[in-house]
C-alpha cells in the first residue's frame, strides 16, 4: 500500500525521485562551491599583487635615502683613510672599502627592487649553503646584540647595588 505525500506523490515515487534530486542538488552545490572558491582565488590574487605593488613602491622610494647612507658611509671611510697617509697599506684598504661603497650606493639607486629581489634569489641558488650560513651568523649576532643590551630585572638590581 502506497501512502500519498503531500506533493500528490506516493512514498514509492518519492523513493524513485530523490536519486535524481540528491544528485541534481550534488552538482548545484557542487557550482556553488566552486563558484565560490574562484572567486576566493580571484581576490587573494588581487590582494596578493596589491601588495606586492606597495611594497615594491615603497622599497622603490625608500631606496634613495638607503643609496645617500651607503654614500655617506664611504666618504667616511675616504676621509678616515686621510689620517693613515703615512700608512699606504691600510691607506689603500680604506679607499677600497670606500670605492666599493661608493659603487654600492650607485647600484642601489640604479636598480629596482625587483632586480635586487633577483639578484638574491639567483644567489641563494646558486650557494644555498652561503646563504643559510650567513643567514644563522647574521640571526646569532642579532640575538647576542638583543640579549646583551636587553634591561632585565637582575641587571637593573646588580647596577643599582654595586654603584
Amino acid at each position: 500500500m502506497n501512502a500519498i505525500h503531500p506533493a500528490g506523490r506516493t512514498s514509492a515515487e518519492s523513493t524513485a525521485a530523490r536519486p535524481a534530486d540528491d544528485t541534481a542538488d550534488l552538482k548545484d552545490l557542487r557550482r556553488d562551491v566552486d563558484g565560490i572558491a574562484n572567486l576566493a582565488v580571484e581576490r587573494g590574487r588581487g590582494f596578493v599583487d596589491a601588495a606586492r605593488l606597495q611594497a615594491t613602491e615603497y622599497v622603490d622610494r625608500r631606496k634613495g635615502d638607503a643609496a645617500q647612507s651607503v654614500t655617506d658611509l664611504a666618504r667616511t671611510l675616504r676621509d678616515s683613510s686621510k689620517t693613515f697617509d703615512d700608512k699606504p697599506n691600510i691607506k689603500a684598504f680604506f679607499d677600497s672599502a670606500a670605492e666599493g661603497l661608493e659603487q654600492l650606493g650607485t647600484s642601489i639607486e640604479q636598480r629596482s627592487f625587483t632586480d635586487f629581489y633577483e639578484d638574491a634569489e639567483a644567489l641563494a641558488r646558486r650557494a644555498p649553503v652561503a646563504v643559510a650560513v650567513a643567514t644563522f651568523v647574521t640571526g646569532f649576532v642579532v640575538a647576542r646584540f638583543v640579549k646583551s643590551s636587553s634591561v632585565t630585572p637582575a641587571n637593573v638590581a646588580r647596577d643599582r647595588y654595586s654603584a
